[in-house]
């Protein structure tokens, strides 16, 4: 089910989380978005639409995703450390969530031809995997350097019929891809839908998205009830870039003050080494992609090149969501470097058997430095497995 936000930290009407938000586009542009806006929310509530997202998440997605007590993990840190396993899911992350509820989207509002932007490439892959369900074309746009760095995630969404085009321009990465998606849309107003993989960009894509990934934050609830009495963890943590994987998590928690909310974001090779994505202790308010948010930036205004290990955390800036969270105290911000993300990964895959994504080995890698009670409950969003990256760990440690 896709339910109603009742809270002062979702978006309101106009698609502002308090001071963020908001839709900043090209008049250009304004046709398309205006056309989604007007009606995802009417669609998203049709009978018909939730009956068949629903049942495409079951026997498509493979959801419930577990809810797993990381039992080695948690004795090492002496605390109660849950995994809840997006891992698992059809394409190895979260991202399908939302790819599978956007092209339900853009087939009700008659559009034939799909784009999206990648970064780590598993949103490439998981909307190259949904186009290839519903017979659609599917055109990717991602940095020529994570084409590089990402072989096995490009080389699926040319298997699964999609066509990759490289972003050549600025530092080649998820930034640049995400514009270029954008310069296709304003080419292609009629026959296309964009399918943005993260809680960023204008106004309703942020709602939309953390919505569809809503899925995640209510799942929990349900299995933490029948593992713990309780639906409520003492925190709930997820890596941050975007923040699609922590919007899902967060969601159903967002007014619940009891429930601490971690947000981790990518320092790269330290906060203060100009090599970093740690939005939150290096940006200030500005325009990207859209949106009024938290963005790296020179003092004159020109987006700084952010930097991290990890594909999928080296953007720029914060969707609205968490930006309000970090502004308002709601979520505590914690940045972690390449260095201790990448120990954090090889520990859980020999404490645990399961070798995660890059950028959930982020948010695994706050025990070092953040103590918890032995009887807290900390669920973890365990986003996405760490096959696209093995070449990056086989690099890092020599393996």
């Amino acid at each position: 089910m896709i339910t109603e936000p009742q809270t002062n930290y979702q978006a309101d009407d106009r698609g502002y989380y308090g001071d963020f938000g908001g839709a900043f586009i090209p008049e250009m542009l304004y046709p398309n978005v205006e056309e989604l806006r007007s009606q995802y929310v009417q669609i998203m509530q049709e009978p018909s639409f939730q009956k068949e997202f629903n049942q495409l998440l079951k026997d498509y997605v493979g959801r419930p995703t577990p809810l797993y007590y990381a039992e080695r993990f948690s004795k090492k840190y002496n605390t109660k450390i849950y995994l809840k396993r997006e891992d698992l899911c059809h394409t190895g992350a979260h991202k399908v969530n939302n790819t599978i509820g956007q092209i339900l989207m853009a087939k009700r509002l008659g559009k034939n031809r799909i784009i999206a932007e990648t970064g780590a490439g598993q949103h490439g892959v998981a909307t190259a995997t949904v186009c290839a369900l519903m017979g659609l074309e599917c055109i990717v746009y991602m940095g020529a350097i994570d084409i590089e760095r990402q072989a096995p995630n490009v080389a699926r969404m040319k298997m699964l019929g999609a066509t990759v085009r490289p972003a050549m321009s600025g530092s080649r990465t998820l930034k640049d891809a995400t514009n270029e998606a954008i310069r296709d849309w304003i080419n292609n107003p009629v026959d296309t839908h964009y399918i943005i993989g993260s809680v960023v960009g204008p106004h309703p894509y942020p709602d939309m998205v953390a919505r569809f990934q809503s899925v995640i934050s209510e799942e929990t609830k349900k299995q933490l009830q029948e593992v713990e009495g309780r639906e409520n963890p003492d925190y709930v943590v997820a890596c941050v870039g975007g923040g699609s994987n922590a919007a899902g998590l967060f969601y159903h928690y967002l007014d619940q003050p009891e429930v601490g909310i971690i947000a981790v974001e990518a320092a790269g090779k330290g906060i203060d080494t100009g090599e970093s994505a740690a939005t939150s202790a290096l940006g200030r308010e500005g325009i990207i992609h859209g949106s009024k948010t938290l963005l790296m930036q020179t003092p004159d205004g020109q987006i700084t090149e952010p930097y991290s290990i990890s594909a999928g955390l080296d953007y720029p800036g914060v969707g609205p969501m968490h930006a309000n969270l970090f502004r308002t105290g709601r979520g505590e911000f914690i940045s972690i470097t390449d260095d201790d993300a990448m120990q954090a990964g090889l520990e859980l895959s020999k404490l645990e058997g399961i070798i995660p994504a890059i950028e959930t080995s982020h948010a695994l890698a706050i025990f070092e430095e953040r103590k918890f009670k032995p009887d807290d409950v900390i669920v973890i969003n365990l986003s996405g497995r760490g096959d696209k990256d093995l070449n990056t760990y086989i690099e890092y440690f020599k393996l």
